[in-house]
């Protein structure tokens, strides 16, 4: 299984702002849409940040409340760490256990293609292992 196979079966819509607005505007988004990130991007889909919850609860920590009117730009993870549509679900846990975070977008040619989180894997995961079970299943009662 690879992101195309996750991207096929949840879907390619990405949330996406600009690095002008403020956090107070990002987390209505985030609210709206019952979602735990929003990727920050160009126009043209070149993605230029991406900002979670817990970057935002840890700048309110970090600043008080004041810091919501603030333009996103000046707390987003700017480096951000992407995926492609053929790498594996082994690789996309890798990588989001080794850097610690839950969401990764994924990007063709520079541009933003959908969004992959910790969730959708676990449940292509679980649906691969299911699989995997009935197939023993079948095999057991008819070998």
């Amino acid at each position: 299984m690879n992101v195309a196979a996750i991207l096929k079966l949840k879907g390619r819509e990405v949330v996406t702002a600009s690095p002008d607005m403020s956090l107070l505007e990002i987390a209505q988004l985030l609210g709206q849409h019952k979602i735990g990130c929003i990727v920050i991007a160009e126009d043209d889909g070149k993605v230029t940040g991406i900002v979670s919850e817990r970057d935002i609860v840890r700048e309110i920590a970090r600043a008080g409340a004041s810091v919501l009117g603030e333009p996103v730009e000046e707390c987003m993870t700017k480096a951000v760490v992407s995926c492609r549509e053929s790498d594996t679900m082994d690789q996309l846990m890798g990588e989001m256990t080794a850097h610690r975070f839950r969401h990764m977008p994924v990007v063709d040619r520079g541009r933003l293609v959908g969004l992959v989180s910790i969730g959708d894997v676990v449940r292509m995961r679980i649906a691969e292992a299911e699989m995997e079970a009935a197939a023993m299943r079948e095999y057991i009662a008819t070998g």
